[in-house]
């Protein structure tokens, strides 16, 4: 899971003037660097007749005379949709210069992010022929998702268009593949790393062959979130079924902003630009960077940028669980997804020569190998890290030959792990968690027989090896298991909140698939006799495309929903319960909290028909951002025109009509808080709903007005309060009490509900 699981963190830097000094062209050249320049133009000012003449007034801002003094171009980027700006090569003295002019907002220097289903569709209640959401939403007919990543491998059959209907009318996009390569499957394929090239730190592995992908990252995403229907989809024989995305009819744009060594803002931003004018109604962002203020964070500014012109986004929450406070993509206008397991194992069983059985898994199952007791050893035990973690050549000159041999996870990939072992001589391998890793387990393509265990049994098979005189072990394949439970829990890796851009928000919203999901591949993965072009992988990169999936069969099933409806509808209608009827848990085995899970995990059909939706207007968005204390340039930069907060007043984080609740009691507040939410009728016209449950804690009081809900007709809007109060402080630090708010239809077949997070202090 090493590979999979990669920490996200990246820094701003504060622009600072050149020295004043004579500076040759040669240092000039030298100290280019490429900046996201935002810029603003007159209240009044007349709109841009043409691309051309708003690209002219950009290049206005650039230095005097380099369009002549042969030069490659210093401009990189246009952007015309998503932000009011453009990406260009400068100096920091030419920057000073620029700051001057009229118009000019915000810079900010380019920087590298890195790129963080044959059953999961199923898992998720999605069934082909069957009277369903999928029947219901005509499999995500008419919609167009627009996926942002590595590219895509285009001949491959996830990606045919059997059974898909020619593109809406509204498409603008281009295929920049081969003509023969798009269909009405892959409607379109752009590249964009020209960002990536530009990057003058150290060599990067660019690919500007178009927007084939070399890493596979895009591709897997691609075909998780809209691949057509592909029948015996495995890997190495194992998960064998029907593959398919979420949304199997929806027609896919790509646009290629990731080479092999990740991504660059300037480059998502014109991703997200030409998706924008292309005519997507889904952007699928399975990226992640630390926190940043909303002002600073490219990808926030780009999605409101898209939410404004009606098309929904969904963002990886990161791989950076389970720490606290770990979380990407936490803008409130964003889809935040945060990643959880199926009910699909890929089980071995581990057999100590005490007897003891510990289950794992693998993705690599090779029937010749024996299951006969071999010699098992751990040369970690010596308290070398790089042995105990089997890096490579690490196990030279230790004897573990014809043995099994015990490695824990970290660092470096499983697959190089298993290298490492079966170059020394090694006949298997266990892969034994980390304490953070706790009870998940992961089914890799091993180099050698193996199996991988998790945080207690490896621990159990490590003192076993200890306290025994001749430690032995076997491994023994069982094949696929399905319906294991219980299923979904959270994955260790996926990111938590709290939100740090604004606590005032809960966040994660929701969790999805994302651990051990099987999707294209653009190479053959496997051993020679049984590899194909699948693959399983995990991460929120993963759970992401299913979210966007979902999100396009919602848009077919109700064209005229807003984005923050949808959000609502998934949210609202999301479980909390796994197949086994608890709490769902995390990789500790305990119940997940709201910071972990949000509003729980998506259940497709109930968001379907969720009752009624929280709205909001997108201009919300940018008083929300006022009442984050921002100064009216920090909010010009992100509404991408000039905002004058005292002109548009300003709404509270709390008091955003979201679909959850995050509430703060303390002496400055006298312990009582109280909100409003606004919702819209979306079921039936004439339909009543009453408050269930405000369960949370005793020592919180929460106080609904009124208790009922009742609608006359459709889309017809009303409004409840909610008061939350304590009677005291916590006696000590901050303590977070959980619960939900629940309304239930008065026939009973509608339940909406709301996860609520009240912090006293």
């Amino acid at each position: 899971m090493s590979s999979m699981v990669i920490p996200f963190f990246l820094c701003i830097l504060f622009l600072s003037h050149l020295a004043s000094m004579a500076i040759s062209q040669e240092t000039i050249s030298s100290t280019l660097k490429t900046y996201i320049v935002h810029v603003h133009r007159a209240p009044g000012a007349a709109v841009f007749a043409s691309s051309d003449e708003r690209e002219e007034w950009y290049k206005s801002f650039l230095p005097t005379g380099i369009a002549s003094s042969g030069e490659p171009p210093r401009m990189i980027y246009s952007y015309k949709n998503v932000i009011s700006g453009f990406a260009a090569r400068l100096t920091e003295r030419e920057l000073a210069e620029m700051k001057k002019k009229a118009g000019f907002a915000h810079a900010y220097l380019d920087r590298i992010l890195p790129l963080q289903t044959t059953h999961s569709p199923e898992f998720l209640g999605l069934s082909r022929g069957t009277p369903g959401f999928w029947n219901d939403s005509n499999y995500g007919k008419g919609v167009i998702i627009g996926v942002l990543d590595s590219g895509i491998s285009p001949n491959h059959p996830s990606f045919g268009d059997e059974g898909m209907p020619p593109p809406p009318s509204r498409w603008k996009g281009a295929c920049e593949f081969d003509a023969s390569y798009c269909n009405n499957k892959l409607i379109g394929a752009r590249n964009f790393v020209r960002g990536a090239s530009a990057m003058d730190a150290a060599p990067r592995r660019v690919t500007l062959q178009g927007p084939y992908d070399y890493d596979g990252h895009g591709t897997h995403t691609a075909s998780t979130a809209a691949g057509n229907f592909v029948e015996n989809a495995n890997v190495n024989g194992l998960a064998n079924g029907t593959a398919s995305g979420v949304a199997p009819l929806a027609h896919l744009a790509i646009y290629k902003i990731c080479d092999l060594d990740g991504c660059v803002y300037s480059d998502v931003l014109a991703g997200m630009d030409a998706a924008v004018d292309d005519g997507v109604d889904v952007i699928s962002i399975s990226l992640a960077a630390s926190s940043f203020p909303f002002y600073f964070d490219s990808i926030a500014i780009g999605a409101l940028g898209a939410i404004q012109k009606g098309i929904f986004v969904s963002g990886a929450a990161g791989n950076s669980g389970p720490d606290s406070a770990s979380l990407s993509n936490e803008a409130p206008w964003i889809l935040t997804v945060g990643a959880s397991s199926i009910d699909r194992l890929l089980r071995t069983t581990v057999t100590l020569g005490s007897g003891v059985e510990l289950d794992g898994e693998s993705a690599y199952q090779p029937s010749s190998f024996r299951s006969s007791q071999l010699p098992l050893v751990y040369p970690g035990a010596s308290g070398n890290r790089s042995v105990a973690l089997c890096f490579n050549r690490s196990l030279d000159g230790i004897d573990v030959r014809g043995k099994i041999v015990l490695c824990f996870e970290g660092v470096v990939d499983v697959e190089s792990k298993g290298e490492t072992v079966r170059s020394a001589g090694g006949l298997g391998m266990i892969i034994a968690n980390l304490r953070q890793e706790g009870v998940s387990t992961f089914p890799e393509v091993n180099a050698l027989p193996a199996s991988h265990v998790n945080f207690p049994d490896g621990q159990t098979i490590k003192r076993y090896i200890k306290s025994a005189s001749t430690p032995t072990a076997s491994i023994t394949f069982k094949g696929t298991l399905m319906k294991t439970k219980p299923a979904p829990a959270l994955a260790y890796f996926s990111s938590r909140g709290p939100s740090q851009a604004d606590r005032n928000i809960l966040k994660p919203d929701i969790v999805g698939p994302g651990m051990n999901i099987l999707a294209a591949w653009p190479f053959e993965v496997g051993h020679s006799d049984t590899a194909t072009r699948y693959n399983i992988k995990s991460g929120t990169s993963v759970a992401t495309p299913h979210l966007s999936g979902i999100a396009a069969l919602l848009k077919s099933s109700h064209p005229d929903w807003s984005p923050a409806a949808i959000k609502s509808a998934i949210m609202t209608t999301a479980d909390l319960t796994a197949n086994d009827g608890n709490r769902i848990t995390d990789e500790t085995g305990t119940t997940a909290d709201f910071f972990g899970v949000g509003a729980g995990h998506v259940n497709v059909s109930r968001a379907n028909n969720p009752g009624f939706v929280y709205d909001i207007n997108p201009d919300d968005y940018i008083a929300y951002l006022c009442g984050l204390s921002y100064t009216d340039l920090q909010v010009s930069v992100v509404a991408r025109r000039s905002v004058k907060c005292s002109d548009i007043g300003s709404i509270a984080g709390k008091d955003l009509n979201y679909p959850s609740f995050m509430v703060f009691l303390n002496a400055s507040n006298g312990y009582t808080v109280e909100v409003t939410r606004t919702v819209t009728n979306v079921g039936a016209p004439s339909s009543t709903y009453d408050v269930d449950s405000t369960s949370i804690s005793d020592k919180v009081k929460v106080e609904v007005r009124p208790t009922r809900l009742s609608f006359t007709k459709a889309n017809e809007i009303l409004r409840y309060n909610v008061t939350f109060s304590s009677s005291s402080s916590s006696n000590g630090g901050e303590v977070n009490y959980q619960g939900y708010l629940r309304w239930i239809s008065s026939d009973g077949g509608v339940t909406v509900r709301s996860p609520m997070m009240v912090s006293v202090k």
